[in-house]
């Protein structure tokens, strides 16, 4: 048979076969001992990896051996943990990830998580750009269409009023006296004075809940994503006055909101 008839064979060979045929089942192997490790299991022997794995304790003992040599696992009295230099086969994916595409993930957990829809703004002079958007699988109407790249009045949203109070005296005082404002709804604060003592109180408790200012109707929680050597950044969650209360939103979205921006921020750190 000739080298071109060869190549023909393993060309026509059934997508699920060549899988099969290219799969390299040590690194595999090696891949199911380091998932082994975790935060309830931090440290383990010989035979707990072989018994979590299903390996012999032959096989499991050459993998954490290696793993030790190569200074991703360390062994004391028997026990073998994973070293911080695990973390860089994590880094090299997290180095590849762009900032928005970090939100983006983040943001579509938790819009799984609460049912409703999530956004990510930066501040760009007098508005807030969205960069990132996560709406719900859960059915949901909202009015109000947001999309990466829409730009709003920083005013009129909870982002906005998050990033203001990221803001100096001075630039907030810019702000105040340069921007153009306007009455949406009868809830509105859109009097400068009065915002400048919405965004004191903002700045002072760490985040920002807006009733149905933007949009009769339209709630929304945000709270800063400190980004190491960029400008802050806002995430949000919004839901519809009708069927989700501010005690709802501050006792139920606010946490999870947190805990969001919490990751994200321990992400970042980690890229840089």
């Amino acid at each position: 048979m000739s080298q071109n008839t060869q190549e023909t064979d393993i060309d026509s060979e059934p997508a699920d076969d060549q899988t099969r045929s290219a799969y390299v089942s040590a690194f595999g192997r090696g891949l199911a001992v380091i998932r082994c490790f975790s935060q309830s299991q931090p440290t383990l022997t010989i035979a707990e990896v072989a018994r979590l794995t299903g390996l012999n304790r032959a096989t499991a003992r050459r993998f954490l051996l290696t793993l030790e040599t190569d200074g991703y696992a360390s062994c004391e009295n028997g026990r073998y943990s994973l070293r911080p230099t695990i973390l860089e086969l994590g880094y090299s994916y997290l180095s590849t990830m762009s900032v928005d595409r970090i939100f983006q993930i983040q943001l579509h957990d938790l819009a799984e998580q609460l049912h409703e829809s999530c956004s990510a703004g930066v501040l760009d002079g007098h508005d807030v750009v969205f960069v990132a958007r996560a709406q719900t699988s859960y059915p949901r109407i909202m009015t109000l269409a947001l999309s990466a790249g829409t730009r709003i009045p920083a005013y009129l949203t909870a982002i906005g009023r998050v990033l203001l109070a990221e803001l100096s005296d001075d630039e907030l005082d810019e702000y105040l006296s340069t921007a153009t404002f306007r009455q949406e709804t009868d809830r509105t604060v859109s009097d400068p004075n009065r915002l400048r003592d919405v965004i004191a109180a903002v700045r002072s408790q760490g985040y920002c809940i807006m009733d149905q200012e933007i949009e009769t109707g339209i709630c929304a929680v945000s709270v800063p994503v400190r980004q190491p050597n960029r400008p802050t950044m806002g995430i949000s969650v919004a839901a519809h006055a009708t069927r989700t209360s501010i005690q709802t939103i501050e006792r139920e979205h606010l946490p999870a909101l947190r805990e969001t921006g919490a990751e994200i921020e321990r992400i970042l750190r980690l890229r840089n």
